[in-house]
């Protein structure tokens, strides 16, 4: 991928942007249509366009693209994936509805298939060596689209091969609490297969946390109590309810990290050094293979031992026991469980597409709007969904900027990234491949995969400085449905937290590694959040959308039980594309990092409340991480006056742009590359993954579980002071980033 077709400048040197694209300062390339005639350098959002485009997003067209988008599976690199991306090229070049200029970059990566001349098998094997039972190697074929060739059978990405047989366990949902209390009960686990559920840790902490106490295969299978709210049976499942039939299973990347397994830290270009397949790390070390709950339901429910504890019990009608092995006496007496996985690994072409409208004022600076295009099947949740709702809102936008009455003050960017679903791998190539460019000219990241889960309100994830531009959004939009509730309104009926600045508000998640924001917020520390519409969490346990992942999730399912009507895919391209909107045409920055201070205090305060008394044992203060907050929340509230300011008198179009990239920098300050050395591409402080259940600094928190059963003056205790200077420099480092550019 080139970042160097020449497409002009009239006021000044081009600046480039990826994919072979170069967006003009303040220019346009010859035959384009010109600014609209208020792009100048004191252009503000423009009330009339937004409530435009807001009316101009239709629900029957996002159903049209989310009916072409899920017409056949498009798992990463197939065919079909490929003629999306075709699919994507031709909207976004369309001459009356197309953006600036589109392209597609190709990267070699490494994907995990399973064979096709030795498909996995999961088997019970009686004392004889006869097969007794056999689990489904493909789902039931229920409304003719779960039957086709192209129809991925469920596997485990990424798990090695290997066909491992022992005695059957029950190991709940796999974490090492969990297999330390099998062994707590006296439960030999050296050389048995583990039957575990979903949920509770990550897929491929299953494997990792198994083979820690020699397990030498496991089964993973979605339990109806997690995701059916207990429905089991085949006449209240899917096709006749949006629950999951007996016969789904959940597929996965079970790999530990995100990106191409074999190019850490380098985009997967051709010239890449690349690690060996057979020393790589962070695949499962063990074979492990999804399958059914019908399937488990056998299996487990034939099982002998001790009955597992409450917090271990399901929803397939019987006692679930831990094993090992079966019933004395039953028709499985003596037998054990053969699990055969023969996946392959192979290197494969996946592309990302990119399709921009350059900025009229400052094209240098760039709004990225974004979602995955590959599924493990037809994939209409995930990710069409999301997809659907990128393609209306870009064909809105891109109409108005072919009719010459609108384009925005700063640059965006439309991303549909490839290979996604096998760890985050577009949009990780992406940002290692720019990733000086996107630190020094992003403004911000917004992330729409599953733009509808269920129609019942809207819910966002991102980092403190968005959570205001999200509400304002929220406030200007009616709800789906009857009533005259705005989505935020309604909203913060669902989810709700008591904020000492502004009362009551809806609530923002944090942001994890669940989609392709975390290389963006975590790698590189730019602003970013997710956007979707959930399901009323008062009328479902379900931990995600009950077929998720499963060759279930189709059109049809969408259109009768996810989002009849498609308002609610309305509602999020309406919300998002309002973010979008105030992002990239305010003129100030709708960042608020005065938000980052409520954050910052609650994270000190749980760290004074559950680490205090612990540190000062081992005489070490939390003194400077008081002064390092006190110094942000001063910085913060004299950025936010001096915009005031700014805001109601004259200003120097420099002194706008200057006051813009102190917002859009802060989140950087908060990196450290070498803050994390054990966790890769996590380098911000506030945000990486957190042993503790204590919602604090994540680098404390976890240094102190490692050093609490030590000695004193230990290198754990060393690493803890360590941590704790790393928080306070970050903090220390983003309150200068605030201060006045001069003040030195």
């Amino acid at each position: 991928m080139q970042w160097g077709k020449v497409l002009g400048g009239v006021a000044g040197a081009a600046a480039f942007l990826g994919l072979g694209i170069i967006l003009g300062h303040s220019a346009i390339p010859k035959g384009a249509n010109p600014p609209a005639p208020s792009a100048s350098a004191s252009q503000d959002l423009d009330p009339e366009i937004l409530e435009t485009i807001m009316g101009q997003l239709d629900a029957s067209r996002i159903r049209e693209n989310l009916r072409e988008l899920s017409r056949e599976p498009h798992l990463a690199s197939s065919p079909r994936d490929e003629a999306l991306v075709q699919l994507l090229l031709r909207r976004w070049r369309d001459p009356e509805s197309g953006l600036d200029s589109a392209e597609a970059s190709t990267y070699e990566v490494l994907l995990s298939f399973p064979s096709q001349e030795r498909p996995n098998h999961v088997a019970i094997v009686g004392p004889t060596g006869t097969i007794l039972f056999s689990c489904r190697q493909s789902e039931e074929n229920l409304t003719g689209e779960q039957g086709g060739p192209d129809v991925v059978p469920p596997y485990a990405a990424y798990a090695p091969p290997g066909t491992p047989q022992g005695l059957l366990v029950y190991a709940n949902r796999g974490s090492e609490d969990d297999f330390k209390e099998l062994q707590a009960q006296g439960i030999q686990l050296k050389g048995t297969i583990a039957l575990t559920r979903y949920g509770g840790v990550g897929r491929g902490a299953k494997a990792v946390n198994a083979a820690k106490h020699e397990v030498a295969g496991v089964l993973v299978y979605t339990d109806p109590a997690d995701i059916n709210d207990g429905r089991s049976l085949p006449n209240e499942t899917f096709p006749h309810s949006w629950h999951l039939p007996p016969s789904g299973v959940e597929r996965g990347s079970y790999y530990e990290y995100f990106g191409d397994p074999l190019t850490p830290y380098l985009p997967a270009n051709p010239s890449s050094f690349r690690l060996d397949p057979a020393t790589a790390s962070g695949f499962p070390p063990i074979p492990i293979q999804p399958i059914g709950f019908e399937d488990a339901k056998v299996l487990l429910c034939n099982l002998q031992g001790p009955s597992a504890q409450a917090d271990w019990q399901g929803a397939l009608g019987c006692d679930y026991k831990l094993g090992p092995g079966f019933e004395p006496g039953g028709m499985y007496a003596g037998s054990q469980v053969n699990l055969s996985v023969h996946n392959r690994l192979e290197l494969r072409n996946s592309s990302n597409v990119l399709g921009i409208i350059r900025g009229a004022v400052e094209p240098d600076r760039y709004v990225l709007y974004g979602n995955h295009r590959d599924s493990w099947v037809h994939g209409a949740v995930d990710p069409s969904s999301g997809t659907a709702v990128l393609l209306e809102l870009s064909r809105v936008l891109g109409t108005l900027l072919k009719k010459g009455t609108w384009r925005p003050r700063r640059s965006i960017v439309f991303a549909s990234w490839g290979a996604e679903e096998f760890g985050l791998i577009g949009s990780t190539e992406f940002t290692e491949e720019f990733f000086c460019k996107l630190q020094e000219r992003a403004v911000a990241y917004i992330n729409v995969d599953i733009s509808v889960f269920a129609n019942a309100t809207l819910r966002a994830q991102g980092t403190p400085p968005v959570q205001s531009v999200i509400f304002s959004a929220a406030k200007q939009i009616p709800a789906p449905g009857p009533g005259s509730l705005s989505i935020y309104d309604n909203w913060i009926r669902h989810f709700n937290r008591s904020s000492p600045v502004y009362g009551l508000v809806p609530s923002v998640g944090s942001l994890g590694a669940g989609s392709d924001y975390a290389p963006f917020i975590h790698f590189l520390g730019i602003s970013s959040m997710d956007i979707t519409y959930t399901y009323d969490q008062s009328k479902t346990s379900a931990r995600i959308y009950p077929t998720y992942h499963t060759a279930f999730d189709t059109f049809g399912y969408v259109d009768k039980f996810v989002d009849p009507g498609f308002s609610s895919h309305r509602a999020v391209a309406r919300t998002a594309g309002n973010v979008l909107l105030r992002l990239s045409d305010s003129l100030f920055l709708p960042l608020n990092v005065s938000d980052y201070s409520e954050t910052l205090r609650s994270f000190l305060q749980a760290a004074q409340l559950s680490l205090g008394a612990l540190l000062e044992k081992h005489n070490i203060s939390l003194g400077p991480l008081v002064t390092a907050v006190e110094k942000f929340e001063g910085a913060a509230v004299a950025l936010g006056q001096r915009i005031s300011a700014l805001q109601k008198g004259t200003f120097d179009p420099l002194q706008v742009r200057m006051l813009n990239d102190q917002l859009m920098l802060l989140e950087r300050a908060f990196l450290n590359p070498r803050a994390f050395p054990e966790e890769r591409y996590y380098s911000h402080v506030l945000w990486a993954p957190r042993k503790s259940v204590v919602a604090t600094f994540p680098g404390l928190a976890n240094a102190c579980i490692r050093a609490i059963d030590t000695d004193p003056g230990s290198a754990a205790w060393a690493e803890v002071q360590r941590q704790l200077s790393i928080v306070v420099a970050a903090l220390e480092g983003a309150a200068a980033t605030m201060r006045p550019v001069a003040d030195l």
